[in-house]
């Protein structure tokens, strides 16, 4: 679980390089020795800054006092640096309120006097609060905004706090790549410096991203290096969250014991801190541990105790693992009715932050199997929707492969530093021996040496390449293989969108066969009459139109046939390959289809059909089956504009209009499908084409049709796709093929 990532590498942490109270110790001296105000409150800003690493309310404490002298004797500087560590802790103890009335503050000072450092940090400290308040698009911006102005200055410590906090933010988004590679920026400038604080803080998040990745060997490597080196600087927040996360390494393992152990040392580092968010995370963790060991007494008084600390934490992420958590525990109690509460706040609470993660994926499951269990199968259906489309992004192979290659290559390089330094230092020495020896004997026997050990660190480097190569191609292999999968899912998703109207469909030439059936039935019996009384002209006639009878049978069941092998070509993975198709009568099957399938789930909808055929085009070189699912998406989502609109309006004036129509344009076919829908708002066309973005409700949309229609049209086919649209009065989607 992805549950405590708080921002431990944040900018008013400073390095220690030694012991805590020793530190505490030598700046009590130095305060009282103090020759100036100005000097006075520079070392209490220190002091500020090593007393968050070990108790929250004594810094915040200190920081009001420091405050108040700053203030007092007009040091500007000092005021605005208590303020931003002001903040820093009241993000901890969860007052955002607070600590944005001090970063502002402590902007306009900082502007004022042009401090480019501190602003850089200010920005830093922007980025916290949001990040704290899983509003990760916003911190990101600020982080960037800090970033380049760290760059400018050239202030390395400050760079990597930001690279390893921009991380963070990319982390919890579940974009490992872009967060292992910030990670490994400032891991590497932590590194250099031989920072070891700032060490402990990098790996403690690296550690997490790789367990998300599903790497578990290196997940736990990070973690407990991690946590070594914080106890070795007693950097107390760090190795908490370093606790607190080889819990969530072992519930993954399902060392369930070991995941309560170290969860319970999160919450008792956690009540030293008095940072009752950690000490609820640790204790959700530990009631995920009890229950998955049966101890349910045990469990729910855990959860309960961690629900109390996570509503007075008012940190949004440790409010949803509390409430997940105790309705977990009751879940697997049997207490589905009790769980459903607690989990429906846990999602409550999450709206508006920008979390996609594999836990809260686990949360919408767990859910899904209360409303079964409590007989609301409608609610079941859209939660478990949930639960797997969190699934499949988080798991996205591409995801994983682009992160898990970037440390492949990250270690790779490391190894080769190494290695080109080993062999430097070993030229060093032979040089050395060759001067002090002279003689060509040994200098021979030196090369051969040397020679060898190439030729030996040659074969172990093709071996580890070609190792490489093929853990590559096989990732690939299996990439190509989920997004087959994934397509074809999204192909038996639209399939069930036409169901209703391939029934409708199907019923009319049903109908004519059943109806000629008859009549050619009643026929027959008048021709036995007719042949009994010697009548053949009368014969001869009747036999006629049973004929025509059965030709027109002929007809509408080969109709019949025709959808249903239309609908079965469609349910079929894409051989990929072109055939002359007519695209006129395809657009005008799917938008049948579609509205009768709309009809016949609500019976009152109406809707204007307008159709514009270009009968110039002929027939053109497609691929059938995948321009009829782009037309189908793009007509379902038409209607489903209107009828949305029908329904927010409540306007008997206005008539839902779908329209289709098709241009031959030189040597180009163009496609439109437009509705006079509430359109699409501007802030989100950039975003409409990308892979899970809807705007429909929870559990009605995947966010994939527009996505992989997108790529059927620009990569399958080389053409365009774009959209013309107002808010509030139309949306036109376009489609442009080359002939």
């Amino acid at each position: 679980m992805k549950i405590l990532i708080a921002f431990i590498s944040s900018f008013f942490l400073y390095t220690v390089c030694c012991a805590q109270n020793n530190a505490l110790d030598t700046l009590d001296k130095l305060i009282n020795k103090a020759a100036s105000d100005t000097a006075r409150i520079n070392l209490l800003n220190k002091k500020i800054s090593l007393l968050s690493n070990i108790n929250i309310d004594s810094s915040i404490n200190l920081g009001k006092k420091t405050l108040e002298e700053a203030i007092k004797v007009n040091y500007k500087k000092g005021e605005g640096a208590v303020r931003l560590k002001l903040a820093g802790n009241y993000c901890f103890k969860g007052d955002y309120k607070t600590a944005a009335e001090n970063l502002k503050i402590a902007e306009a000072i900082f502007k004022q006097l042009k401090d480019s450092l501190y602003i850089g940090r200010l920005y830093a400290g922007y980025g916290m609060m949001y990040g704290m308040q899983s509003r990760y698009d916003t911190a990101i911006q600020y982080y960037q905004q800090s970033i380049a102005i760290d760059e400018r200055n050239g202030n390395l410590n400050e760079i990597a706090r930001s690279y390893n906090n921009l991380a963070i933010s990319y982390q919890m988004q579940s974009d490992f790549t872009r967060a292992l590679q910030y990670q490994q920026k400032s891991l590497k400038i932590a590194e250099d410096r031989q920072d070891e604080a700032m060490q402990a803080r990098t790996l403690v998040n690296i550690g997490l991203t790789y367990k998300s990745m599903g790497d578990i060997e290196r997940s736990e490597q990070s973690l407990l290096k991690s946590a070594e080196l914080a106890r070795k600087q007693h950097i107390k927040n760090v190795e908490l969250y370093a606790y607190s996360n080889l819990a969530s390494l072992y519930e993954a393992k399902e060392e369930y014991k070991k995941e309560y152990e170290y969860a319970m040392k999160s919450v008792l580092l956690g009540g030293e801190m008095g940072d009752q968010g950690i000490q609820s995370s640790g204790l959700s963790k530990a009631a995920y541990a009890l229950a998955r060991q049966q101890k349910f007494t045990d469990a729910e008084k855990l959860g309960k105790q961690s629900v109390l600390l996570a509503d007075s934490s008012n940190q949004p992420l440790n409010i949803y693992q509390a409430y997940s958590a105790m309705g977990f525990v009751l879940k697997t109690e049997g207490k589905y009715t009790d769980a459903i509460p607690y989990l429906e706040k846990a999602f409550e609470v999450l709206k508006g932050a920008d979390i996609y993660d594999e836990q809260v994926g686990k949360s919408y499951m767990d859910l899904s199997e209360c409303y079964e269990k409590t007989g609301n199968y409608s609610k079941a259906l859209s939660t478990y929707k949930m639960s797997t489309q969190i699934a499949d992004s988080i798991a996205s192979k591409e995801n994983v492969r682009k992160a898990t290659e970037l440390t492949m290559n990250y270690e790779f390089d490391k190894k080769q530093q190494v290695a080109t330094a080993e062999q430097k230092q070993k030229e060093a020495l032979a040089s050395a021996k060759q001067l002090a020896l002279m003689i060509g004997l040994g200098f021979a026997l030196l090369l051969t040496i040397l020679a060898f050990i190439g030729y030996r660190n040659k074969q172990r480097a093709n071996a580890l390449l070609h190792r490489q190569k093929t853990e590559l191609n096989d990732a690939l292999t299996k990439l190509r293989a989920t997004q087959a999968q994934l397509i074809q899912a999204e192909k038996m998703a639209s399939l069930g969108e036409l169901t209703a109207g391939i029934a409708h469909e199907i019923q009319n030439p049903l109908n004519f066969v059943n109806n000629f059936s008859e009549v050619s039935a009643e026929l027959i019996d008048e021709m036995r009459e007719e042949i009994d009384k010697g009548d053949a002209a009368s014969i001869k006639t009747l036999a006629t139109d049973i004929k025509l009878n059965l030709e027109k049978i002929t007809h509408h069941g080969k109709r019949a046939d025709a959808i249903v092998k239309n609908m079965l070509q469609h349910s079929r993975s894409s051989t990929g390959a072109k055939e002359m198709s007519d695209i006129n009568a395809l657009a005008d099957e799917y938008l049948r289809l579609s509205y009768h399938g709309i009809r016949a789930k609500d019976k009152s909808f109406n809707a204007t059909l307008q159709t514009d055929f270009d009968k110039s085009i002929g027939r053109i070189n497609i691929m059938q089956q995948d321009i009829g699912r782009v037309i189908l998406n793009l007509i379902t989502n038409a209607l489903y504009a209107v009828t949305e609109k029908k329904r927010l309006l409540a306007d008997a004036d206005y008539n839902p209009t779908v329209t289709v129509s098709t241009k031959k344009i030189k040597d180009k076919v163009e496609i439109r499908v437009s509705d006079n829908g509430m359109g699409v708002p501007q802030r989100i066309i950039d975003k409409i084409f990308q892979p899970f973005f809807t705007t429909k409700p929870t559990g009605e949309g995947t966010g994939l049709g527009l996505s992989l229609s997108y790529d059927i049209i620009t990569k399958g086919h080389g053409g365009e796709m774009k959209i013309d649209t107002k808010e509030g009065e139309y949306a036109t989607f376009i489609i442009i093929l080359p002939l």
